[in-house]
């Protein structure tokens, strides 16, 4: 299989190479990676663990991706039927669906795991240039209740409700600081529901955010959370 490199011609289609992923996510249940194809090409791709063969793949709305030269994103247009590069992030959950990150549309899109398009949310939508939509990582209960978006242009988590994707509250800001980001890029999870988020550009850092529970929470941006000592 070949991965593909700056010089690649860009196939949105093609069933033997990728276009500069950005991720890779697994579904060790089915043994099929995701791939957010990603920074060339504009789809999602589900390869083989094994054999590393491309399966399927689709773009946005779950139809067949197209290449070529995009209008600009702005925020008072109508959402094109595209993903725009780069498709960022594509996470499947444990009750069937893939969560996609159109970072620079300013979306989630969702998708049954065989690219039925299911809904989509815009997010922070008056975002320009690297837009709002970086990476997904989902809560450690059983029911994953919880969508934890990183947003690496506004310096944002967003804690989100899963099912309707309604943000619930948000912590961070934009610093050198602890609980502070320099374009936070990717996040994730432990076992313990603990969070863990890296910076790219100039932030080159890795953070942790200890869990501990749940409790109501009436202020949906909580800021910066600073250590408590």
């Amino acid at each position: 299989m070949e991965i593909g490199t700056p010089h690649q011609t860009v196939n949105s289609n093609s069933m033997t190479s990728f276009g500069r992923v950005a991720k890779i996510s697994f579904d060790p249940g089915a043994n099929e990676a995701y791939l957010a194809d990603g920074y060339s090409n504009r789809r999602v791709a589900v390869i083989d663990m094994d054999t590393g063969k491309i399966k399927r793949y689709w773009g946005a709305y779950g139809e067949p991706p197209v290449d070529g030269r995009l209008t600009p994103y702005h925020p008072d247009s109508a959402l094109i039927r595209s993903f725009r590069n780069p498709v960022h992030c594509a996470e499947p959950s444990n009750d069937g669906l893939v969560y996609v990150c159109d970072r620079v549309n300013d979306r989630i899109q969702v998708f049954q795991k065989d690219g039925k398009f299911v809904k989509e949310q815009h997010i922070a939508p008056r975002t320009l240039g690297d837009g709002s939509v970086w990476d997904i990582a989902f809560s450690r209960d059983p029911q994953q209740k919880y969508l934890y978006l990183a947003d690496g242009k506004n310096e944002h988590v967003y804690v989100m409700d899963r099912e309707s994707l309604e943000i619930l509250t948000q912590f961070g800001d934009g610093g050198r600081q602890p609980g502070q980001w320099f374009a936070v890029h990717s996040i994730a999870t432990d076992s313990k529901g603990n969070i863990f988020t890296t910076e790219t550009y100039e932030g080159k850092r890795v953070q942790k955010f200890v869990y501990l529970g749940l409790k109501p929470v009436t202020n949906k941006e909580q800021g910066v959370v600073w250590p408590k000592r």
